[in-house]
């Protein structure tokens, strides 16, 4: 009778902790993966979305690593506080900068220090493709999620942190955030994708939206596939595509449609 094989543990590191950590199994830190952390009050509420399809088949396979850090851990008192009313006065609360500084700082001693630090927040830089495609070159990230009125701003200053917003309006937090922003940065982590060339075609990959697409059948309630996508003369059908994609960015996005006008200059 043979022992059953033991996985390698090649891509594994190891790295000081006073707190024990397991090495061959449960889920050791993998030396190559992409690495994700999110401090929140809610860790149940990941993975999510993350956990299926793509990025959920990627997780699986090791492609990269999501570590939550639940900030009540680090909370203050007998009933774990981590919020308190706003210096000066006025409405809600604010997430404490002692509070969080404990948990940005036990996230921050268990990841690459290349790896950004991200708090998400209705008054930060917009999310864009760009900033997918950087973080998805980077070893990881570290993501703060707020709540209540927001974070104490020594804490933004003090760790230098990275403002990020998808957009004007407001969510109740920053976890469905964090979903979306490591979703459009993990597709683009080599081998998540099935097909590489496929980003490159994506909305705004080149600046642009994408062309329309179709597939069979040929026709549908008299609606047919535009002759050109079936002649097989791939040099009409990239002029097409990218004539569509310039005429629906023009028509719908003239922000996106002013940068391109002036990259071309």
């Amino acid at each position: 009778m043979t022992d059953t094989p033991q996985r390698a543990a090649g891509r594994k590191t190891i790295r000081p902790s006073l707190t024990p950590r397991e090495l061959m199994t449960g889920a050791p830190e993998l030396s190559r993966a992409f690495q994700a952390q999110v401090i929140t009050l809610f860790p149940e509420a990941f993975p999510g979305v993350l956990g299926h399809s793509l990025t959920g088949r990627a997780l699986q396979d090791g492609l990269w690593q999501l570590n939550t850090i639940h900030l009540r851990n680090f909370g203050e008192g007998k009933h774990r506080n981590v919020d308190d009313t706003p210096a000066g006065g006025g409405a809600g609360m604010v997430m404490r900068a002692d509070v969080m500084g404990r948990a940005i700082d036990h996230a921050r001693a268990r990841i690459d220090q290349r790896a950004p630090l991200i708090y998400l927040s209705p008054r930060g830089r917009r999310f864009d493709q760009q900033m997918a495609q950087h973080l998805a070159q980077s070893p990881g990230v570290t993501m703060i999620c707020g709540r209540f009125e927001g974070l104490d701003q020594r804490v933004i200053d003090h760790y230098r942190i990275i403002e990020v917003s998808l957009g004007d309006f407001i969510l109740t937090g920053g976890e469905l955030a964090a979903q979306m922003m490591l979703d459009a940065t993990i597709r683009l982590i080599p081998g998540v994708l099935g097909n590489a060339a496929s980003t490159e075609e994506e909305s705004f990959s080149s600046g642009l939206l994408e062309h329309p697409q179709y597939t069979r059948p040929a026709e549908w309630e008299g609606h047919r596939i535009p002759d050109v996508l079936l002649s097989g003369n791939h040099a009409a059908i990239e002029a097409w595509r990218r004539q569509q994609s310039e005429e629906i960015t023009r028509a719908r996005r003239p922000d996106l449609w002013a940068a391109h006008e002036a990259r071309k200059d």
